[in-house]
């Protein structure tokens, strides 16, 4: 698959995820393809997070913003230590932030908007270390069908 971004909003993206990585020990990723292969795409979202590593932090911190953009499918995966953290209604609220932005078509915003939010959460439940804190995912936009792959 082509990136369906700019490589400014790739970078918008990339300094989202960093920007909201800062206060934190958490990780954020964002995967793209083109069209999903499973029925569900919180389904394709698990699978991706699992070929990206995204379990093998340290804190079980990760976040996978999973945009299948030709047959507009978007689903959140966060690993286990983010789900015995946040508020129960954490997934679905920020999934519907994103979604608000999507139906605008301002598909770059709504992850941006998601992003920060996610950032906020992290930082309050996995705060930066400075003495610890390693970046343990690559910030890249991930691009893929069914091997996703950092982009070059």
């Amino acid at each position: 698959m082509k990136s369906p971004l700019t490589p400014a909003q790739d970078a918008a993206l990339v300094a989202a995820i960093r920007q909201a990585e800062v206060t934190t020990s958490g990780e954020i990723r964002v995967h793209l393809e083109d069209t999903c292969p499973t029925p569900e795409p919180l389904d394709r979202a698990a699978q991706v997070f699992a070929e990206l590593g995204m379990h093998k932090t340290a804190q079980r911190n990760g976040v996978l913003f999973y945009l299948a953009w030709t047959s507009r499918q978007f689903a959140l995966a966060g690993d286990v230590g983010i789900n015995a953290a946040v508020p129960d209604d954490f997934w679905e609220t920020t999934k519907e932030a994103v979604l608000s932005e999507f139906r605008r078509e301002n598909y770059v915003a709504g992850l941006e908007h998601g992003i920060r939010q996610v950032g906020e959460q992290l930082q309050r439940y996995f705060p930066y270390d400075a003495a610890t804190d390693v970046n343990e995912l690559d910030d890249s936009i991930s691009i893929g069908g069914d091997e996703p792959a950092p982009r070059p």
